[in-house]
């Protein structure tokens, strides 16, 4: 059987992002001060999750995220507690009226993180 390991996105500050993963509820499983590439990588993963994301950082890289280019998605039991929990932590939830929009369709939100990837919030309810 195939699996999906990991995925890879270009950070700007590797520890201001790992910081801003782990306080969606990210847990850091690994790091690499210096792949072969000269990359530093972190690899974060979801509690019972496989999949890892692997943040990849390079000083001689700056990331230039588009706007909608590609997503991460991540799956919650409730997501009015979830995100009630990032807004106490500072963490700016869009579009503003996400609580009303999607009242009779799968609840969701987005966060973007420092660089500009965004990150789908679905209610996934089990």
């Amino acid at each position: 059987m195939y699996k999906l390991l990991h995925t890879r996105i270009r950070v700007k500050d590797l520890e201001k992002s790992i910081t801003w993963y782990c306080r969606l509820g990210f847990e850091l499983v690994r790091r690499t001060e210096r792949s072969p590439a000269g990359n530093q990588l972190a690899f974060l993963a979801l509690p019972g999750n496989e999949h890892l994301l692997e943040l990849a950082y390079s000083p001689d890289y700056q990331p230039a995220v588009p706007e909608d280019l590609m997503h991460l998605a991540i799956g919650v039991p409730d997501l009015e507690a979830y995100c009630a929990e990032l807004e106490r932590q500072g963490l700016e939830i869009w579009p503003d009226d996400w609580r009303n929009k999607f009242k009779t369709e799968r609840k969701m939100a987005f966060v973007t993180d420092p660089d500009g990837y965004e990150v789908e919030l679905l209610e996934r309810k089990s």
